[in-house]
């Protein structure tokens, strides 16, 4: 069982080294992914969609504090995939101990739902400051919209909740 979800963490961890490089996220964005967490659990909100949201921070978490190594001028070999493997590891270990990950019932797919959220949510957060990166570059380094920076990588977190709310629902 500790082999399948060490099989997810890695895909997971691959995906993110090989994606694009993406520079800093503002704060309100990662505040406000993190009052979005805080609130799905108080309202009793499915794993899988508390998981969206978590991985969203995470990737916050993990690009603010490679742009942080860059303002010190700390660069060293393995920075990222070091900063990648602490960020989940603080994540997922807790979560295993604590029985909130790996419970034989709440699985999706096979999945546990809150491993697969955290890895999906990941994704589209990325996606979101890929996307916000690509079309800052093409319009001649300035946004499109206010606050294009917050809203693009929130956007698919949001996608994906509705999509999850509709699967997981009974």
């Amino acid at each position: 069982m500790l082999k399948k979800y060490l099989s997810i963490f890695l895909a997971a961890l691959v995906a993110l080294l090989v994606a694009l490089p993406a520079k800093a996220v503002c704060p309100v964005c990662t505040i406000a992914v993190g009052a979005c967490v805080g609130l799905a659990r108080w309202l009793k909100i499915d794993d899988t969609i508390s998981g969206l949201w978590i991985g969203g921070l995470v990737v916050s978490m993990i690009v603010w504090t490679l742009s942080w190594f860059n303002t010190k001028k700390w660069r060293f070999w393995g920075r990222e995939v070091l900063v990648v493997v602490f960020y989940y590891a603080s994540i997922i270990i807790p979560f295993y101990y604590k029985d909130f990950i790996g419970h034989p019932l709440n699985k999706c797919g096979g999945v546990d739902k809150l491993l697969l959220g955290m890895i999906v949510g990941s994704a589209g957060f990325l996606a979101g400051m890929i996307i916000h990166h690509f079309l800052k570059k093409y319009h001649s380094g300035r946004v499109y919209f206010p606050f294009q920076k917050v809203i693009l990588p929130l956007i698919p977190l949001m996608i994906l909740s509705a999509v999850f709310y509709f699967i997981t629902k009974n």
